[in-house]
């Protein structure tokens, strides 16, 4: 396949402008192109991201954030009732444990590997398979302080800098001063990080980061960490069961009003099953395949804000949920891997962002929202590359990187990217990749505190489902390091709770129905139902027969 010939100008462009930028970045790029000043990074920032661009946010009718402005799609799908019918009975109670983890990615592995370290019994619950994750498809590594001249408090302002100074806290030291832990306990798990030939660990730069403490896997890191966190969930099935393609679909609470387990949905049967728990762990990852602003995502097909929904109608508080990450990297080209994900280490190593005439235009490591601005601005200028169906994008200078750091390098560090490309005619030694923004990260969700609490009692959270770590946006390999650190906690705590806790009374869905009540008072409307759990254009085939099935609210015809 490769590129169409039509391309090939502006490859020429690229070629000829190449050998003086690799001049500029072996005398250090800072030279000759600065990061950009606070005012001009926000300045771009308003005049091109998507969060910025009209119709983007919209104030929420209902709930504990009632009156904020969120994400326009945020609030389209948190204000739709549930998919239980009314009738719905709790009893009998299908399974009963003392944690219930919902989601089988980073978060929800570490939440239960810790809770059953300290002794609770454990059923993790999972959409897809065990890993079918976020977490398993991040590229480009962890950040954590390993270095000598570096420190978690550079590592934390650094984070709380690139967050737009609104992360809590209290979350970011949590993160930063654990993170070299998280490297030894998962080194000992059986993660292999990339090594330099004297043992010492291999590190990168990050758009954002003042040092370089990006810890890989060569570029399939979430694959690798995933591969020993997954091992290690079903090393245990004494103390952990798993429960897959079974997603939860509702809290569950006591006449306390604590969280005392969830409902689960089998996506095949369409039946129902009750579990009861002292303490229920949110790690169901996040909003990806809900496609904000109609861009492209790198996420998993189970991304779709689940965690947040169920979280919101028992009456948690959503912290940053009017914040999307897209990060500046996404395939554009060729169109069958639209949106795949082009880790920012391609530009740690190198890689240069240059417009149609190879020129290079803004710095290749700022933050990643000021990053996708200007690539959004450039193609706006009318500087971008036109695809056969009519987009733009920048190209990806990738060959830099073996003139670089010599040849073999992409083949040793981007093995997964060469492949990839490789299939579509396109050797990334010798000829960039075409990218443009795509939809990647939930930078909000589910407030949390250091230990995980959300704001109802015994319902925690842990990883993308969270909000307040990140900020209003999260730098290259946060949300490994935040998955991992935030997920170990969670499974400590809820352990620490679900010995302490007794379920009183009887269990109800009274909040659930309470939250129907607000959605009529507001005269919403019902289209569909919440939470998605799976994005809507699957086999129409197939979406015809769920929505006959179990689909109270499904147009006629459809």
């Amino acid at each position: 396949m490769g590129y169409p010939d039509n391309m090939f100008e502006s490859i020429k462009m690229v070629e000829a402008t190449r050998p003086r930028r690799a001049e500029m970045a072996r005398e250090g790029l800072q030279k000759f192109l600065v990061p950009l000043s606070a005012e001009a990074r926000e300045k771009v920032l308003r005049e091109n991201h998507p969060d910025y661009q009209p119709d983007a946010r919209k104030p929420i009718r209902v709930g504990p954030n009632r009156g904020e402005e969120l994400t326009s799609e945020v609030v389209d799908i948190l204000e739709r009732p549930s998919r239980l019918p009314r009738d719905f009975k709790l009893e009998p109670v299908d399974y009963q444990t003392d944690v219930l983890v919902i989601g089988g990615g980073g978060a929800g592995c570490q939440a239960a590997l810790w809770a059953a370290k300290e002794g609770a019994k454990v059923i993790l619950s999972t959409k897809l398979r065990l890993g079918d994750a976020n977490s398993m498809m991040s590229q480009g590594g962890m950040q954590a302080s390993v270095n000598p001249g570096d420190s978690p408090l550079i590592h934390y302002l650094d984070a709380i800098g690139g967050g737009h100074f609104d992360n809590k806290p209290e979350l970011l030291k949590i993160m930063t001063t654990e993170a070299p832990y998280i490297v030894k306990f998962l080194e000992e798990l059986g993660v292999i990080w990339d090594k330099l030939p004297d043992g010492h660990f291999q590190t990168q730069s990050g758009g954002g980061a003042s040092r370089r403490r990006m810890l890989s896997c060569r570029d399939y890191t979430g694959a690798e960490i995933m591969r020993v966190l997954r091992d290690e969930v079903r090393n245990h099935p004494d103390q952990i069961t798993v429960l897959e393609f079974l997603p939860a679909v509702e809290l569950i609470k006591d006449e306390e009003g604590k969280v005392a387990g969830a409902i689960l949905f089998d996506m095949e049967t369409g039946e129902f099953f009750v579990v009861q728990a002292k303490v229920v762990i949110l790690a169901t990852g996040g909003f990806g395949r809900i496609h904000i602003r109609g861009f492209p995502t790198t996420n998993h097909y189970g991304a779709t804000m689940d965690g947040v929904v169920m979280a919101y109608r028992a009456g948690a508080r959503l912290l940053h949920m009017d914040s999307v990450q897209f990060h500046p990297t996404g395939a554009i080209y060729p169109p069958q891997i639209h949106g795949f994900l082009i880790t920012e280490k391609i530009r740690a190593m190198g890689g240069q962002p240059v417009n149609a005439k190879g020129e290079l235009f803004v710095f290749p490591m700022e933050p990643r929202d000021v990053e996708a601005s200007e690539y959004i601005q450039e193609c706006k200028k009318g500087l971008g590359v036109r695809t056969p169906d009519g987009q733009y994008g920048i190209w990806l200078d990738s060959p830099l990187i073996e003139i670089l750091n010599g040849p073999g390098t992409i083949e040793r560090a981007f093995p997964a990217m060469l492949r990839q490309y490789r299939r579509f005619g396109i050797d990334i030694r010798e000829l960039p990749m075409l990218v443009y923004p795509t939809l990647h990260y939930q930078n909000g969700g589910v407030e949390i505190d250091e230990n995980c609490h959300s704001s109802v009692p015994n319902l925690l959270a842990a990883g993308e489902v969270s909000g307040g770590v990140h900020g209003r946006n999260r730098l290259m390999g946060n949300s490994v390091l935040d998955y991992n650190v935030f997920g170990r906690r969670a499974g400590i705590e809820a352990a620490r709770i679900a010995r302490e806790t007794e379920i009183k009374g009887r269990l109800n869905l009274d909040h659930v129905w309470d939250f129907e009540k607000e959605l009529e008072r507001e005269g919403i409307e019902k289209k569909g139902y919440s939470p998605l759990l799976l994005p809507e254009y699957r086999n129409l085939e197939a979406l015809k027969r769920h929505r006959t099935a179990f689909d109270p609210f499904a147009p006629a015809g459809l």
